[in-house]
């Protein structure tokens, strides 16, 4: 079993951040989105992950041997982004004929992993949405079975929504639907859609059966970031304990603060992430993620996503700034 995940999308919703950092690397809850993913994918057993890059590809090869020097990693560039039935055809090799975890790397879910990688047929995780027209849909038949996949349905026949997570038993099948696709240049919504891919797996008579995620968070936006690092901040409990090391702070829980921050004269939380090695002074943050390496001074933040190598000065906002900036708001 390997893992597949895609990272080589642009990350357009979340700039500026994505500019100069990948959307996988973004902090959330004081882990990353791609961290949270491979966590999981290894407690359930798997040691090989194949990552499909591009954007930026660079810091998410150097994240993933720093962090995780112990997996089986490859890394396949996707120079050019054709959508994600592209990207996950461009795994065939590495994959050799084996049975494969698909997780696109803006997902994260609760669900039961183990049982999911143990499964003897091929499975699809899905979630009831209200609209769902903005995602790839399974029509379900007899509670589990899957009759049909289609992405982004204009009149959907099913409002279970595709959550991007997908165990493929019949690998090879998937990449000759893929390969079959691109070379009819088949697209939809003007991309090769791994949702046709498996449609195609269905026609020829692929086993499919779906598993309904416990949760589904959603990282692709700013507002939807900040709501689901509330929510994961509750689960992964809160860091520190307590104030004890931060002179004069007082600290909301839950909030997660990273190593080597100086935080004095401020109240941190709730539902505040704060990245490694980042001074805070005379501030209020909550509702908040900050990146690491920042400096804020006399600044009230809430609901607010600040990048990286950040330093801002001044009053009360509500901010979505990129990495690398500064700014007095004196």
């Amino acid at each position: 079993m390997k893992a597949i995940i895609p990272v080589a999308g642009a990350g357009t919703k979340l700039r500026p951040h994505t500019y100069t950092q990948p959307k996988a690397l973004i902090p959330l809850a004081g882990k990353t989105v791609l961290s949270i993913i491979v966590d999981q994918l290894r407690e359930g057993g798997i040691t090989e992950f194949i990552f499909i890059v591009g954007y930026l590809g660079d810091k998410i090869q150097d994240y993933v041997r720093a962090q995780y020097p112990t997996i089986t990693s490859h890394f396949i560039f996707q120079n050019d982004r054709q959508g994600i039935g592209h990207a996950i055809k461009l795994a065939r090799n590495v994959v050799d004929g084996d049975e494969a975890m698909i997780v696109l790397g803006d997902t994260i879910c609760e669900y039961d992993v183990k049982s999911v990688i143990e499964s003897q047929v091929s499975m699809i995780g899905v979630k009831k949405v209200d609209d769902p027209r903005t995602f790839g849909v399974a029509e379900i038949c007899n509670n589990t079975e899957i009759a049909h996949v289609v992405e982004k349905p204009h009149i959907p026949k099913s409002n279970m929504a595709l959550v991007g997570i997908y165990k493929i038993k019949e690998t090879d099948m998937l990449f000759e639907c893929l390969e079959a696709n691109i070379s009819q240049g088949l697209k939809t919504h003007g991309e090769y859609s791994i949702t046709d891919a498996l449609d195609c797996m269905i026609k020829k008579g692929a086993e499919f059966k779906a598993f309904k995620v416990d949760s589904w968070f959603d990282c692709g936006r700013r507002d939807t970031l900040l709501e689901s690092n509330a929510t994961l901040l509750k689960k992964f409990g809160a860091k520190p304990e307590s104030s004890a090391d931060y002179e004069n702070t007082v600290l909301i829980h839950p909030v997660s603060i990273g190593k080597g921050c100086v935080i004095k004269n401020s109240i941190i939380g709730p539902n505040a992430s704060i990245g490694d090695s980042t001074n805070i002074d005379f501030s209020i943050i909550k509702n908040s993620i900050i990146g690491s390496f920042s400096n804020l001074f006399d600044i009230v933040l809430d609901d607010s996503l600040i990048g990286s190598d950040t330093v801002i000065r001044g009053e009360t906002r509500t901010l979505n700034i990129g990495d690398n900036t500064d700014i007095d708001l004196g």
